[in-house]
């Protein structure tokens, strides 16, 4: 293999291991906009204040989100343990998925992109910076750094995984903004 292909492979094994933790960031928008569990619509703070006057996180951190965020976390790594028993997903994941729990795997991914974002969140609310504005380099990374912290309890990984996956998440972040942005999808370009 080539320099590049192997550089190539690594980072196709990165996006495979953090596939739990892309669909959890990304379905409390799916969930929110086919108005899946509607009842569960509420704020995670209940619109608690902090002792600033300013909301703790924001209406925008829900349960329903946080929930759905896990459910599907948790599928994806269901999959990935049923996959891992075919060479290519063998080869392919970073993790030996049969020693770990799928539940317990996929709940702590889940939860931990999810608490990550919300953490920034709430650092964003005490800044004034209003949700959907730019907050880099956190914006690019909370997921990921939540997602490690939370699974750590688990699984240490690698200071090298650690950092190429903070790297390839900032990278990753802007070449998907910058394309939304171009595209008309989204107004702030970072």
């Amino acid at each position: 293999m080539s320099q590049l292909s192997e550089l190539l492979y690594y980072i196709f094994q990165l996006f495979y291991f953090m596939l739990p933790g892309i669909f959890a960031n990304m379905m409390p928008i799916f969930a929110e906009k086919l108005n899946i569990l509607r009842s569960l619509a509420v704020p995670v703070d209940l619109n608690r204040k902090w002792f600033d006057g300013k909301p703790l996180l924001g209406n925008h951190k829900t349960y329903r989100g946080f929930i759905t965020g896990i459910f599907i976390s948790i599928v994806i790594t269901f999959l990935q343990s049923k996959l891992y028993h075919y060479d290519f997903f063998k080869t392919l994941s970073i993790l030996n998925y049969e020693n770990y729990n799928f539940l317990v795997l996929g709940f702590l991914i889940g939860f931990g992109v999810l608490f990550g974002d919300s953490l920034k969140s709430f650092f964003k609310r005490r800044l004034n910076i209003k949700p959907g504005k730019p907050f880099i380099p956190f914006d690019q990374i909370d997921s990921v750094v939540g997602a490690l912290l939370v699974v750590s309890i688990i699984y240490i990984p690698p200071l090298k995984l650690v950092l190429s996956l903070l790297l390839l998440s900032i990278l990753a972040h802007f070449i998907i903004r910058a394309i939304g942005y171009y595209l008309g999808i989204t107004k702030e370009r970072w």
